[in-house]
């Protein structure tokens, strides 16, 4: 069955000249463009900006584009006809020409500085002047806003070409890592995670550029050859692309005093944010203050809740600084993201990321960040200590209102009412024991089962299946293992029918039908794992992207039953060969 494309299907953008008149540029518009910048956009190498919310920025277009792929789904969310996405004036936007663009488009685009912040630390060291003046928007540029349906979109070109930010580096994006954002993007949305999304991928027929990269079947943690690759560019699409880094940097600025205009400056790019991405939950009547305050509590919640969206579907964000941190509360920047395998908790796809980022230490990462925000955004309340107080009991709660969505989380995926910590911790010591393939565990886990047949389809058993095997319980007593996984499942089965709430109206106890409906709504069957999109780049390499669109069409539909050829092709266990393999279990940072 496939998940159907909304119903207002009718496209009101066929053409460029459509999609022009629906432009609205906010974020040039009302905020401080840099005073160094030239006005044409002229301006691809590295330098400090020391002041001003963006740089005006030309996009360097790839050479001879061809079309790999579009979202058919963002397209009809957006109105736009399918067909725009291979007409030559949209294909020449969107891979980086913006010279003969319709008025009132504009044919310069624009970068944006932040600064980082690893795990709640302050560095400079990224920036090549040492300074933090110099790190923001190495190879994307915005090129767009436009208000469609009464939303703003911001569309933004990844590979667009070096800005005063990209730190000596090309600016360019590689075909094999922008498949793997535009799919994440794509299955992120569809797994029902906020997320940027994907536009438009588009690949030039004659640029290369080399990179390191994994020499086959490498087990090195880094990079041990040089590959040429073909260039690419994708276009991904958010409310906004304000990142808590972006705070942090103008936050900074304010806390130095470091030109006359840093505290406006602050302001700016922080009610900049509200009107961007709450303007729905914050009242614009309100005072400063006042709105900074509600923006704390809001932002707590949506970055609270996506964490625990994140380790529902067994995604690891891996590289999780504060400029990787979106303000808006969505997934931004698929750098060495990966989807669990085999349950672990340490799980890191990031090859020098360290445990801190690892999958269940997210929540934790999501703290930092958020004291970070607060440090940024608390700049503006320092004239009113109650209003700091505050602001500091906001940052306080994290930890608690996170524990909260976290248990939620869990219930739901054991399609239980409430969170059972004995039952869960047993769970979770049998899951790496065994140990586990994540998806595949709660998939066959909301078929209900009477006895763990089923569940047996997630065992990675057998030296060799992965980097824990040698410690395996289930290598070294297999029968004692599937004994304890039988007194679990039967612990479990004896709360799924009883466990309904204290609710004096509750109604009956529901059917292990409705349970199982219920459970496969939040336990996905299909899971973007790095071993499925080699395949799909590596023939895409050789200008054939009928396996890319093929992984588009089955991670779109992540919750479906699909055919029995897809399932036996992408519902399956990781090839015991693909274990500790760079490119396929790990990635550098630059992937």
């Amino acid at each position: 069955m496939k998940n159907p494309l909304p119903r207002e299907t009718t496209a009101t953008v066929a053409t460029l000249d459509d999609l022009a008149q629906l432009a609205n540029y906010s974020l040039v518009d009302t905020l401080n463009c840099d005073p160094d910048a030239t006005a044409n956009g002229a301006d691809h190498r590295p330098r400090q900006v020391f002041s001003g919310h963006y740089v005006p920025v030309n996009p360097t277009a790839i050479k001879d584009p061809e079309y790999v792929t579009h979202s058919r789904h963002l397209f009809h969310e957006l109105g736009f006809s399918d067909g725009m996405a291979q007409s030559a004036d949209f294909v020449s936007l969107f891979s980086g020409d913006l010279s003969n663009l319709p008025e009132p488009m504009r044919k310069v685009g624009w970068a944006c500085g932040y600064t980082l912040s690893i795990f709640g630390t302050e560095y400079v060291q990224q920036c090549p002047f040492q300074t933090g003046n110099g790190y923001g928007d190495g190879r994307a540029v915005s090129v767009l806003e436009a208000v469609i349906n009464g939303q703003r979109w911001e569309m933004q070109l990844k590979g667009g070409g070096p800005t005063p930010y990209c730190r000596g580096a090309d600016g360019r994006a590689v075909l094999r890592s922008s498949i793997r954002e535009f799919l994440a993007q794509e299955h992120m949305h569809a797994l029902g995670v906020p997320t940027s999304r994907s536009l438009s991928l588009y690949v030039s027929k004659t640029e290369t550029v080399e990179r390191p990269w994994y020499s086959e079947g490498s087990r090195s943690m880094d990079p041990d050859t040089l590959v040429s690759e073909a260039v690419a560019i994708s276009t991904r699409v958010a409310p906004s692309f304000i990142r808590v880094g972006q705070l942090e940097l103008f936050g900074r600025r304010a806390r130095n005093n470091e030109h006359p205009k840093a505290m406006e400056e602050l302001e700016k790019i922080v009610l900049h944010l509200i009107d961007r991405e709450y303007s729905d939950v914050i009242d614009e009547t309100l005072t400063t203050a006042a709105k900074v305050l509600a923006l704390a509590r809001e932002y707590r919640c949506r970055l609270t809740s996506l964490v625990a969206n994140w380790i529902r579907v067994g995604y690891c964000q891996a590289n999780f600084n504060s400029d990787n941190c979106a303000a808006g509360g969505f997934t931004l920047d698929y750098g060495p993201f990966g989807f669990c395998d085999d349950f672990n908790p340490d799980y890191q796809p990031w090859a020098r990321g360290g445990q801190h980022f690892g999958f269940l230490y997210q929540p934790l990462a999501a703290e930092r960040n958020f004291h970070m925000f607060l440090t940024a955004i608390g700049m503006l309340l320092t004239s009113n200590q109650d209003h700091l107080q505050q602001l500091e009991e906001i940052g306080r709660g994290f930890s608690s209102v996170m524990q909260a969505k976290m248990e939620k989380m869990w219930a739901t995926k054991l399609g239980l009412d409430a969170f059972h910590p004995a039952l869960f911790s047993e769970l979770a010591t049998l899951m790496v024991q065994t140990p586990v393939d994540y998806t595949l565990f709660f998939r066959e886990l909301s078929t209900v089962p009477a006895d763990i047949g089923p569940l047996k389809k997630s065992f990675y058993k057998g030296p060799g299946q992965n980097r824990a095997s040698r410690y395996s319980t289930y290598e070294t007593d297999p029968e004692g293992i599937e004994a304890r996984w039988s007194e679990w499942l039967e612990k479990w089965n004896s709360l799924i029918g009883s466990d309904t709430t204290a609710d004096v109206a509750a109604t009956a106890p529901r059917s292990r039908e409705e349970i199982s409906r219920q459970m496969k709504l939040v336990n996905p069957k299909y899971s973007l794992r790095g071993w499925l999109i080699v395949p799909a780049y590596q023939q895409a390499a050789g200008g054939n992207y009928s396996l890319v669109r093929e992984l588009q069409e089955v991670m779109t539909q992540p919750y479906a039953e699909q055919s029995k050829e897809m399932e036996e092709k992408y519902y399956r266990l990781k090839p015991s060969e693909f274990f500790e393999i760079g490119g396929l279990s790990h990635y550098s940072c630059s992937s």
